[in-house]
């Protein structure tokens, strides 16, 4: 029998059309693996879930195209963003030169946001429900998983966006940074993170995950993408502890700055936030 997570697959390539009562079952699932505007547009919905979700990414596009504005001439790039699916992000994640993070945080305090939390290697920012992270290094519980600098120098591009030319990641550097979050950060695999995968994934990503040590987060992704396929698994999905223990492992041995930092590990649990942070993210199904 079809799992829920094909026939969006399907829907969302093209190659199956849904009935309206099958489109309105998979609308939860297909928000909780960030493909609901994607779903939505492919099937042509006109009801008010489609146009409450178009009116949100008119709102997160006009911020980012802000953001970006504001940002253009500093390092930075936009993470995390350019997807094969249309999607709406809660937040807007920004990758930024530690040299340029003072600069940039004062750029977006004179545009009316203000600093909600700052810890190390990120800066989270408010103005009403837009959320802005600047981020010098991709880091879970101040632990850095990828080399934010190595990123910055080697994968950022120009890109259009909605008639402007904004700066982000390669696509390459989206495969490792969605499969290496999802592995690393978030241990939860989404729907969107298959669809990077699966479009994006060529030789150049592969030979940048063994750059940045992150070749395990990859392997693991693929596996799970066949798993999805095969019919075997639904998404959003906890990874497996067996495979983030193996995960976790090989980029002790072979990332230096994910070994130098993971003692600061010790240093988050103790801290104010890390309760919370813990607790939400046992109880979670999706993030």
């Amino acid at each position: 029998m079809e799992t829920n997570t094909v026939k969006l697959i399907r829907a969302l390539e093209g190659s199956a059309k849904l009935e309206e009562d099958e489109l309105k079952g998979l609308l939860k699932l297909a928000g909780e693996n960030k493909v609901l505007l994607g779903l939505l547009r492919k099937t042509n919905s006109r009801d008010e879930i489609k146009r409450d979700e178009e009116r949100r990414y008119r709102r997160f596009a006009g911020s980012v195209i802000e953001v970006a504005e504001a940002l253009k001439d500093l390092n930075y790039a936009l993470h995390k963003f350019r997807k094969p699916v249309e999607h709406v992000s809660v937040d807007i994640d920004v990758l930024i030169d530690r040299r340029d993070l003072t600069e940039a945080a004062r750029r977006l305090s004179d545009r009316g946001f203000r600093v909600e939390v700052s810890e190390k290697y990120t800066v989270t920012m408010t103005r009403g429900s837009t959320i802005v992270d600047l981020y010098t290094n991709p880091a879970f519980a101040w632990v850095i998983y990828l080399d934010g600098s190595k990123l910055l120098e080697c994968c950022t591009e120009d890109f259009e966006f909605e008639g402007y030319t904004l700066k982000g990641l390669s696509r390459e550097a989206e495969v490792v940074v969605s499969a290496s979050h999802a592995v690393y950060k978030e241990h939860i695999y989404l729907l969107i993170d298959y669809f990077t995968v699966k479009k994006w994934l060529n030789e150049r990503a592969l030979k940048l995950s063994a750059e940045l040590g992150a070749e395990e987060s990859i392997k693991i992704a693929s596996m799970l993408n066949d798993l999805v396929e095969s019919g075997s698994m639904e998404l959003p999905s906890r990874i497996p502890p067996a495979l983030l223990a193996r995960a976790y492992s090989l980029k002790f041995l072979k990332d230096e700055e994910f070994r130098a930092t993971s003692p600061n590990l010790l240093k988050y649990l103790i801290s104010e936030r890390a309760g919370k942070a813990i607790f939400w993210r046992l109880t979670r199904k999706t993030y």
